[in-house]
Formats: C-alpha cells, structure tokens, sequence
C-alpha cells in the first residue's frame, strides 16, 4: 500500500470510534485534549524518556512538570515522573511501600489500608506484590471510617500482630468522587510511622482549583503534601489536566523514596530505572508543560466551575424527572441511583449514550467532563427517561 492508501483505510477505523465532542461519552474519566497538544505531540513524537540522557530536554521539561505540580499541591521538592496513567503510579507508589516495608521486616506480608471505592489499580498490585489489603466500611459519604482504622491499627499494635505499611486515600474515588478525610488519616500516619499514598487521579486537577462555593460541609478537602502524612499522589495530566494520554502522574514527597524504586539498568545513559513501564514518550510530559503554561492557575480554575457548573446543572434537572443522586456532588462526577443499572446502561448504549456503572452501590455513572455540554445532558436526560419508560 502507498501511503494515501494507508491513510485512507485508517480513517475508517478512526471512524469507527466515539469523538468526545459529540457527548455520547458520559462515563470517561478523559476528555478531549486540548488542541496545542497536537503540535506539541509531532515535535516530541519520537522521544523516549526510557533513556533521558539521550532526549535531555524531554528530560528538562519532566522535571520541571512535576515541579510544577508539585507547587499547586504544595511541595516544592516533589519527585516523580510522568507515566502511563493512574494504574501506573497507584502500582508504583504500592512498590514503594512494599519495598519500603521489606528494609523494616523479613517474611513479613505488607499489609496497606484502603477504602472498598479504591480504584481497581490497587488490584492488580495486591495479585503483584502479595499484598494483604484491608478496607474499612465505609461512612454515608463513601468515605473509610477513621474510628474503624484507629481500632485497626491500635489493636494491632497492642497484638504485636499484623503491622500495618501503608494506608491509601482517595480524594475524588472513581465511582461518586468522594473524597477520604486525607486530614485525619494524615494524623494517622504520622502517629503511627504507616506510609500514606493519596489516588487523587481524578482530583488533583479538580481540588486545587475548586470554588469554594462548590465545596460541601461533609468532606475535607485538604488532600496534598501540606499534610505531613502525606508521602506520595497519584495526579493525572491525561484528566483534568487537558494534556493527551499517555500522561498519568506519581509525585512522591521527596527524592529519598527513589532508592525504594530503582533497578538497575546499566546499558542506558541513567543506570537506574524507577518507573515501571521503561520506555516512556516524551509526548505526554511535553504536552502537559505545554498545557500548564498555556492555562495556569485561573485557567484551570475556570475549567473546574464550568464542569461544577454542569454538574450541578445535571443533578438539578435529573431530580426534576424523579433521578435521585447517591450522594451530592462533590466533584464533577454524578452517580444516580438505580435499580438495574446494568440494564440501563445497555439500553443507553444501544441508543448512543455510553455511561457506566458504580460498583460500591446501585447506580448510574456520569462523569461531566470538559466536552459535556448542557445540550447533551438535555438529550442524555430525555434518553434515560425514555429508557425508564419502558
């Protein structure tokens, strides 16, 4: 084939697939990336940071990415790396702990905290690494009950039994949004030298950003390293952040926890490796710079109350046709409530709206992204009505 003729046959491919601008996509935690990125993404196309030394100004401009994010989640010292995605980092800050734990004890199973909303990352690391994972019941607000976890690893302590390595908190869960009490886990672990990881994922572009006016009385929204507890973030460019995938995010507190990650890899120009995935584009580290410069903070700002904006807008109207929400919103994610969920969802699918489902409890999920427009959450309600209906 020449090369028309490849480009051709690609785009019937390309055609088979959704386009976030038309707002069918309700149940992604991605969006369009904003347009700079392309031109961005042909200029850095061919970097890899498996091998910084050979691509140093990709390498420059990762750190001064997680330098930057650092500076709106309150660490000016951060290390880390920009990765795959969210699976990733989670994956790669329970490493840490893992490793971490193994320096302290020998024959030992770590054993982190994490709530049962805890995105399914932290699966795949307990199948990995062994991991013997506890979670608490959750409070009304989807959230772990601290007073459970103080009894945890009090009774533990008192036992001489089980000792605990890290504990996990959710700011923005996958499912509704909610966001653990980092504040007082924070508390937790510092009193008791546990390892505490942040999957702020979704949130960490959102938080930050977020009007007060926004902000419900049932949560805390302190999540960052300004809690001293705090050890390392899952934050994603590749969401919020506008930038294209792949762009997720691993920020530790400082570069002390690197010596927990690195292998050794002596035939690349940076003998150690600490990432999980080696060979890494540079596109998504140079797009994220490209994005944060072009946006700053009241860009993302805007972004964030535009998104609550619909959000509220969203809920608003589904209460109007009988749709109860399971909690109210606390971040630009909405879970309605439903008895079948499962079958609704495949209803919408067939008429073009692809939502999805919470696992925690029976609901309806839809996450209201920067391609969401009121006009579709119009349309979106009058499908599930339809759906109903029937």
């Amino acid at each position: 084939m020449d090369e028309r003729a490849v480009l051709e046959e690609l785009k019937k491919y390309r055609k088979m697939d959704l386009k976030y601008e038309d707002g069918a996509i309700l149940g992604s935690m991605c969006t369009k990336p904003h347009p700079i990125t392309k031109k961005i993404s042909d200029m850095f196309f061919e970097t890899n940071l498996g091998d910084p030394g050979l691509f140093r100004g990709a390498k420059k401009l990762e750190d001064e990415v997680i330098n930057n994010i650092g500076k709106f989640l309150n660490n000016p010292n951060p290390f880390g790396y920009i990765i795959s995605g969210g699976t990733e980092a989670n994956i790669t800050a329970m490493r840490a702990i893992n490793n971490i734990a193994k320096t302290k004890r020998k024959n030992h199973k770590t054993t982190v905290i994490m709530p049962e909303t805890a995105h399914f990352s932290f699966e795949k690391a307990r199948e990995m690494m062994d991991l013997n994972l506890i979670t608490p019941p959750l409070t009304k607000y989807y959230t772990m009950d601290l007073k459970y976890i103080n009894d945890f690893i009090e009774d533990r302590n008192n036992k001489n039994d089980i000792s605990v390595d890290g504990i996990v908190g959710i700011a923005g869960c996958t499912e509704l949004g909610a966001i653990d009490n980092i504040k007082e886990l924070s508390k937790i672990a510092e009193q008791n030298n546990i390892f505490l990881h942040v999957d702020a994922a979704f949130g960490g572009f959102v938080i930050p950003f977020l009007d007060d006016k926004y902000k419900l009385d049932n949560y805390c929204y302190e999540f960052d390293f300004s809690l001293n507890g705090v050890k390392s973030m899952t934050v994603d460019p590749h969401k919020m952040g506008l930038a294209p995938i792949p762009a997720g995010g691993i920020l530790f507190r400082d570069k002390s926890f690197k010596k927990y990650l690195d292998v050794e890899a002596p035939y690349l120009t940076d003998i150690h490796q600490a990432t999980i995935i080696g060979t890494r584009s540079g596109v998504g580290v140079a797009s994220t710079w490209g994005v944060m410069k072009l946006f700053g903070e009241e860009g993302y700002k805007n972004l964030a109350s535009e998104c609550m904006d619909k959000t509220h807008y969203l809920v608003k109207e589904a209460k109007k046709l009988g749709f109860k929400p399971v909690i109210d919103p606390v971040l630009n994610i909405v879970a309605l409530e439903d008895d079948n969920p499962e079958e609704t969802s495949l209803k919408l699918r067939k008429m073009g709206w692809f939502i999805s489902i919470c696992k925690c409890v029976k609901a309806l999920r839809i996450i209201v992204m920067p391609h969401v427009e009121k006009e579709h959450i119009d349309k979106f309600l009058g499908a599930l009505t339809e759906v109903k209906k029937n």
